[in-house]
This record gives C-alpha cells, structure tokens and sequence, in this order.
C-alpha cells in the first residue's frame, strides 16, 4: 500500500526559506516519478514540481530559480528546497505519485503539509 507522509511546513517570513520532505513508502520509490503539488484557499490544486526517476527535474514558472525538488532513493525520500518564499506561495504542499496501472492512472497524495508565509 502506497503511503506518502509530508514534513517541514511551518510559517515563515517572506524572504525565507523552508524544506519539505516526504517519505515514500509501498511502492518501488526508484522507479518512479515524483511530484510536489499545492493548493491554497479557493484555487485549484498545481503542480509546483516533479523529479523523473532518472533524476530529471521540473518546475511551474511561478517557482523557477526559488525551489528545488530532490530525491534519495536509498531513503525512499523526495524533498522540496523553498527559498525566496512570498506570501503568495501560502498553500496546503502535497507529496504526490502517478502511475499508470494497467489501463488506470493512478494518483496517490500524502495528507500534506501547510506552509504560510507572512508578509
């Protein structure tokens, strides 16, 4: 069973810095991609980042050159570099893994982590 347990939220002033993790569990970590995803009050949850099992990365344009997302495989951990923080990236900050089982994609979440950044 797929288990993805987020850390490292808290509140910080804007300017600041904060480090997600989010360890993985149930599934083959190594094979996979990963992603960090957000949603904040009364928007659409997004995509902020994915690492590629091969290690190759991308990010939403909002957070480029800010954040940077990692990954250890021997731990079975993915993680989330935030620097620069404004208050606009104020948001529930989910871990997240998309597979395609059979004919089904299939996305699992963590229960997510609040991250607040203060003006």
């Amino acid at each position: 069973q797929v288990q993805l347990v987020e850390s490292g939220g808290g509140l910080v002033q804007a300017g600041g810095s904060l480090r997600l993790s989010c360890a993985a569990s149930g599934f083959t970590f190594s094979s996979y991609g990963m992603h960090w995803y957000r949603q904040a009050p009364g928007k659409q949850r997004e995509l902020v980042a994915s690492i590629a099992w091969s290690g190759s990365t991308t990010y939403a344009e909002s957070v480029k050159g800010r954040f940077t997302i990692s990954r250890d495989n021997a731990k079975k951990m993915v993680y989330l570099e935030m620097n620069s923080l404004k208050p606009e990236d104020t948001a529930v900050y989910y871990c997240s893994l998309r597979r395609t089982i059979g004919t089904e994609l299939r996305t699992d979440w963590g229960q997510g982590t609040q991250v607040t950044v203060s003006s």
